[in-house]
């Protein structure tokens, strides 16, 4: 018999981050690949935070480059887990442009998929989410991103056969 899950709010973690000319190209906008690696290490940390175990990404679903991030900016990254299915979370991350007077745009956003896994290193229960009331539209988001990655998947694997 499996033991109760216990549920639980996700907490938003926070990581501020300054961007350098070596994370840069030549005109001076952040790699992307710079910008996933900082928002994959926020995003670790909130459903390991969450999870309360060890976990490995999975997949990177529904990423959006809205706005350049430019050298000497300091960047806001936000991850917080907004769906959960036995042992896996998705977390969405978003990472903010400090512009002055107090007030951030949004640059970049995306949902990330990440699997919990125990000492043996084999795949293991996540808590039961409770969602807060800012949680909603997320975890509905999240919900129709898992559909259509599911739906992708078996278009793919249809075309090996």
């Amino acid at each position: 018999m499996c033991p109760k899950r216990k549920t639980k709010q996700a907490e938003e973690i926070i990581n501020w981050n300054l961007v350098f000319p070596n994370q840069a190209n030549p005109a001076g906008n952040m790699f992307g690949g710079d910008v996933m690696a900082i928002m994959d290490t926020t995003s670790a940390m909130a459903a390991k935070r969450f999870s309360e175990n060890q976990v490995s990404t999975v997949t990177v679903e529904a990423i959006h480059f809205a706005k350049p991030i430019m050298v000497g900016d300091n960047i806001k990254t936000t991850a917080k887990v907004v769906s959960v299915g036995n042992t896996s979370m998705m977390v969405k991350a978003d990472v903010y442009r400090d512009i002055g007077n107090n007030k951030l745009m949004k640059c970049v956003s995306a949902f990330l998929n990440f699997v919990a896994f125990d000492y043996q290193r084999l795949p293991t229960a996540v808590p039961l989410l409770e969602l807060g009331p800012d949680d909603e539209k997320d975890n509905k988001r999240a919900k129709i991103i898992k559909e259509s990655a599911k739906a992708r998947s078996e278009l793919l694997k249809a075309l090996d056969k």
